[in-house]
């Protein structure tokens, strides 16, 4: 066993883990000077309790927390894999709620979970190329959520003038102290209720072209070289969504 495999798979070590990446997220965000561009109508909707999925890459991840105003609830969908639960830890200490799921375990129940928590005028938050990839590439899942929640989908995303890209399949960023960020929100996709395979793979991709475009006008905003999605690939099926969930 690799030797942080099995640091990893100590409990006190995750957990503590997890607390110092909680420590980062706050310093950074403290130390950086952020704007924001777009996303007056899901602000608006915010404030007015009407609930919404929000969607991001899973590379884009780390920062998301504080482009949610906290005192409206919010839940992220993560894996039930190792890392998701680490992942799920960390946004814990700052203030974050999370659902566990993903294609391969737990994805009925999340379902259920995810359409609950929306009847209840709450928010998701999900990223439609977590947890395996391809980079970048939307699956189905977010859509058919939609639909069948009948809540719209709003891209956003976010770049810092200084970061790190690490190696790992979804190139994640891991944003440095000292710069200046930008969140940026697109456009809405809606779904109709009755949508048929057409109009949810018409959606799928505005999805994902949407989230790419705003991905790259975040890397503009912040001076940095825009990061290139991995080649597209036919999305597997899932039994209870009718799509892949996230």
């Amino acid at each position: 066993m690799r030797p942080l495999k099995k640091i990893l798979k100590a409990e006190a070590t995750r957990r503590f883990l997890c607390w110092i990446g909680s420590l980062y997220i706050r310093f950074v965000h403290a130390t950086c000077r952020w704007s924001e561009t777009g996303g007056a109508e899901a602000r608006q909707r915010q404030k007015d309790g009407k609930p919404f999925i929000a969607c991001f890459w899973h590379g884009r991840m780390l920062m998301m927390t504080y482009s949610w105003q906290h005192e409206v609830p919010f839940h992220m969908l993560i894996s039930q894999h190792r890392d998701g639960q680490i992942i799920a830890r960390t946004i814990g200490h700052l203030g974050i709620e999370t659902i566990a799921g993903s294609t391969s375990r737990g994805g009925s129940q999340a379902l259920r979970s995810i359409l609950k928590t929306l009847k209840q005028g709450e928010y998701i938050g999900i990223t439609p190329d977590g947890p395996r990839g391809p980079r970048m590439r939307a699956s189905t899942g977010i859509v058919n959520i939609a639909r069948m929640a009948g809540v719209p989908i709003f891209p956003i995303t976010y770049g810092t003038t200084r970061r790190r890209v690490l190696g790992t399949w979804d190139r994640f960023i891991i944003p440095l102290p000292f710069a200046r960020g930008v969140y940026v929100w697109g456009d809405r996709v809606d779904v109709p209720r009755d949508a048929g395979e057409t109009e949810i793979e018409d959606a799928r991709l505005k999805v994902e072209s949407i989230l790419n475009q705003i991905c790259d006008e975040a890397d503009r905003l912040s001076g940095q070289p825009t990061i290139e999605p991995a080649p597209a690939v036919e999305p597997e099926l899932d039994t209870a969504t009718g799509g892949a969930v996230p």
